[in-house]
């Protein structure tokens, strides 16, 4: 017990780190997701109502401030102005620092939303600026803090600088009130009423505003019920050839066996698909290319996932077989005149157990998230197919929750391989 306690806690540790690089990969890398979203010229309230919803406009990590397009955020580098930001000159002059402020050039921020309460502008520049008669004034860039009211419905900028970049905020109430920490509430979020405890809350799609939920938990069942046959298929099927393989090592058998099986290694996944469309589907018609509807529609995808699956398998089974072969208690056994199928089946397999639960683990995830080929090419609304949806669709919070339900499955198999490793193997002890 001891031992499973301190694995849990080793993968809820494992589970923060995941959790941490998919928010750092999809909120630093992937950029806003309402610039992704709404396309080309969105309306400032758009932006904001948006990003709210979504929580992208909070702070990373911890602060008191979160985004705001109250006033519109520029960055004058990029050679061009937003809605809500005019300049008094015709062609206003940008250079690569920025935007140029002098006598001829005088900028005017305009505010977008209305609110309640003040806000918080920061202004990148160099120079000398006078922000509605408050002078700011700095050699090299550096930023100007202003505190606007609620009541400034614009800000004059006037002086002789450069201004790099304009960001607007507005104040929390809580400084843990971050994108970080609402990615971990994603996980788990504790309630104050029964069942106290609510897991995998991801909120809705970006795109269609589904609550993503309902999508995983359509999408799982396509998903389980093509993966579970192959899965089970290519595990029975490789173990039975690997071991007539090792009964039969160095004859003709074990020689196709591994050549057919290098064979299926050596062919791509695509290939086999295509070849199994274009032949049994379309040219013999005997199972349907497309669709979902009942068990014809599942032969093929599960055919083909298990013969591309079998030559590794068959090939890694041999293997861990012939290592076993030549064993002491093998050649006991041989030498007490006990049954082929006693040793191979009993003794052989027995003691072969270990790396088989290993292989067996890392192909259980596959179950949960399906194959990406298989589902997007016979058109089953399995998870496959939805994060392939998901990703042309550029919807990054539909997307992110499939890569941590991917990451929890493989490590709490992991653990449970760990206590199979002692169940499958009395030589081995759970101890922490």
């Amino acid at each position: 017990m001891s031992f499973i306690v301190r694995r849990v806690c080793y993968s809820a540790l494992v589970i923060l780190g995941v959790v941490l690089l998919t928010f750092l990969l999809f909120r630093l890398a992937a950029g806003d997701p309402a610039a992704a979203v709404l396309g080309k010229n969105p309306s400032a309230a758009e932006v904001e109502a948006l990003r709210l919803e979504l929580g992208s406009d909070l702070p990373l990590f911890y602060g008191d401030w979160r985004r705001s397009e109250v006033f519109s955020n520029v960055d004058f580098t990029e050679g061009r102005l937003l809605p809500g930001v005019e300049s008094s000159s015709a062609e206003p002059p940008f250079r690569a620092e920025g935007l140029q402020i002098d006598a001829e050039n005088q900028l005017t921020l305009k505010r977008n939303i209305r609110l309640a309460e003040p806000v918080r502008l920061e202004l990148r520049f160099s120079g000398r600026l006078v922000v509605n008669g408050k002078v700011f004034e700095h050699e090299t860039l550096r930023t100007a803090v202003l505190e606007v009211p609620a009541n400034a419905a614009e800000l004059n900028i006037g002086g002789e600088g450069v201004i790099a970049s304009s960001a607007c905020f507005r104040a929390q109430a809580s400084p843990f009130d971050s994108q970080f920490f609402n990615a971990l509430h994603e996980i788990f979020t504790i309630k104050p009423a029964f069942p106290y405890v609510s897991f995998f809350n991801f909120g809705k799609t970006v795109v269609t505003r589904e609550p993503i939920r309902d999508i995983l938990w359509r999408g799982v069942w396509p998903s389980l019920w093509v993966m579970t046959p192959i899965f089970l298929g290519e595990l029975l099927l490789g173990i039975v050839l690997a071991l007539l393989a090792t009964a039969r090592k160095d004859s003709w058998v074990d020689r196709l066996l591994l050549l057919l099986a290098i064979a299926a290694m050596s062919v791509s996944y695509l290939v086999m698909i295509i070849f199994g469309q274009w032949v049994l589907g379309y040219y013999y018609n005997f199972f349907p290319v497309w669709g979902w509807g009942g068990l014809r529609h599942l032969l093929l995808p599960v055919l083909i996932g298990i013969v591309c699956g079998l030559g590794g398998g068959v090939r890694f089974y041999r293997t861990v077989f012939v290592n076993e072969l030549n064993k002491e208690y093998l050649r006991t056994a041989r030498a007490k005149g006990c049954h082929p199928v006693v040793i191979f089946g009993r003794h052989l397999l027995r003691n072969a157990a270990i790396p088989i639960i290993t292989r067996a683990t890392s192909v259980l995830p596959f179950l949960f998230t399906g194959s990406l080929l298989l589902e997007t090419f016979f058109g089953i609304p399995g998870l496959g197919y939805t994060g392939i949806d998901a990703l042309n669709n550029s919807d990054l919070q539909l997307l992110k929750a499939l890569v941590i339900i991917s990451a929890l499955l493989f490590v709490v198999l992991n653990l449970l391989a760990d206590i199979a490793y002692a169940w499958a193997d009395p030589r081995i002890r759970l101890r922490s």
